[in-house]
């Protein structure tokens, strides 16, 4: 217990079926509702190393760091242990990095610079752009506002995807923001307007969805992708309830639906209201009449990260890349990602990223740059990208992982390593952070292509990643 309890501080500084594309990493779970907590991890610590690291405390046991001053591994030792990991034939062309997280020193590199499909790991880097384009704290704002005429009101996109349709929670990730207190505050703000609410006069509620515009689905995704559930239609405003899951689609027209469900908490208000489809003019309207806020950003990219949600981590990506004055499509937005994650100061040489979530299965990513984004939390980088490292699934209890590392190899390997999930057809990934049985954080990524199955590969992985955690390979 005070081993895996460790752990979870340790790494966290941070139908189709599942051969067809990213299956299980796409089902959204329901361990991420609440906020993640923070962590203080005692002084002294190295130089250059974060003193607030956030953890989410999944199953409520108590927390404890890692050492900070247990012994390196050696390369030597640490290739010795995975030799038999690595001679796994699930594995024989992959590529693998493991480096220490506090110093950055390379104890293991397997074709860590060849350029490889991510999967679903490219939301790491998607992550870090996102963290970079918005500051720390920055959340999204769904507003109302006075329309070009009386008795006509636009309710503005910001952003915020997940809406409660109800009221809304503040303890909650998906949801804080809710549509009933939305309402509340349009009918206060109409009812102190001089005939405000006219008795006998409906109100009209436009829609302006111009806020990070850009296509609903990516033009490399085949139509099962929105029918199966793995991903949905990208869009400026949702419904929490409605978010994409294997064998539950998201709708089709996600900003028609959260106005009619607007509608829905007016009329419940004695408001009558009518909804008319035809688009609001951008910056055509009046004053602001209301508005809610969303979680902040760094928590909605946990989020996505915890449950591999590939719609929400393309509109995050395209919020991000609109800010920094990109077009919203989904080659420009990859294109962002690559950007921003080489302003960071990492090499991106062999980067190619065509979307943001990894679905595209033309993505390239190296292993040796899966593990350069990983250290930048670990060793101090942006704040905001740490937080969103607080919602990596962590082995056999959360997210993408909590029916992983369940083989008697794979098991010392559970709440001890953090890391991204990665699935396409022939493609199996697995990228995050470990602890050693010294109390050594390790930073890693494995990359595996060809004929094993998923099952298979899978396995594979997670034994490579549970050995990191069963030795101190000095």
């Amino acid at each position: 217990m005070r081993r895996v309890t460790a752990a979870l501080v340790a790494v966290g500084v941070l139908g189709a079926a599942y051969t067809t594309l990213d299956v299980l990493d796409v089902a959204p779970g329901l361990l991420t509702q609440a906020p993640l907590p923070t962590v203080v991890v005692p002084s002294p610590l190295p130089s250059g190393i974060t003193a607030t690291l956030p953890a989410p405390d999944p199953v409520g046991m108590p927390v404890r760091p890692a050492d900070a001053g247990a012994p390196l591994p050696s390369a030597a030792g640490l290739q010795a242990a995975l030799a038999a990991a690595l001679a796994d034939p699930a594995l024989a062309d992959a590529s693998a990095v493991v480096r220490d997280g506090l110093t950055g020193a390379t104890l293991l590199d397997i074709k860590g610079a060849t350029p490889r499909v991510p999967a679903s790991t490219t939301k790491l880097l998607s992550a870090l752009a996102v963290a970079r384009a918005f500051p720390g704290g920055a959340v999204f704002t769904t507003s109302v506002r006075a329309g070009a005429t009386a008795g006509r009101v636009v309710l503005v996109a910001g952003g915020d995807t997940l809406l409660a349709p109800g009221a809304g929670s503040p303890t909650d990730v998906a949801g804080r923001a809710g549509l009933a207190e939305l309402a509340d505050r349009l009918v206060a703000a109409l009812r102190a307007r001089p005939g405000g609410l006219a008795a006998g006069a409906p109100l009209v509620i436009q829609v302006d969805g111009s806020y990070a515009a850009g296509p609903p689905t990516a033009p490399t995704w085949p139509a099962s992708y929105r029918t199966s559930g793995i991903a949905g239609t990208v869009a400026p405003i949702g419904l929490a309830t409605q978010r994409a899951a294997i064998g539950h689609p998201g709708p089709l027209d996600p900003v028609g639906d959260t106005a009619r469900a607007f509608l829905d908490r007016l009329a419940e208000r004695g408001v009558a209201a009518t909804f008319d489809p035809a688009p609001a003019a951008p910056g055509g309207v009046g004053e602001e009449l209301a508005s809610v806020r969303s979680a902040p950003i760094a928590q909605l990219l946990a989020l996505a990260l915890q449950d591999s949600d590939n719609t929400l981590t393309e509109s995050l990506a395209r919020s991000g890349a609109v800010r920094a004055g990109r077009p919203g499509d989904f080659g420009a937005v990859g294109a962002f990602v690559r950007e921003s994650v080489a302003a960071a100061g990492i090499d991106v040489s062999g980067v190619a990223l065509h979307d943001a979530s990894g679905l595209d299965p033309t993505d390239a990513v190296p292993a040796r740059v899966l593990v350069d984004v990983l250290g930048l939390a670990v060793r101090g980088g942006d704040g905001s990208f740490a937080t969103a490292l607080g919602g990596l699934p962590v082995a056999g209890l959360t997210g993408t992982l909590d029916d992983r590392f369940a083989a008697p190899f794979g098991r010392p390997g559970v709440g001890w390593v953090r890391a991204k999930t990665g699935t396409l057809t022939e493609v199996n990934t697995l990228a995050g952070l470990v602890t050693t049985a010294d109390g050594r954080l390790l930073v890693f990524a494995a990359l595996q292509h060809g004929g094993a199955g998923t099952p298979t590969a899978r396995a594979a992985l997670d034994r490579f990643a549970a050995t990191l955690a069963t030795c101190g390979c000095r």
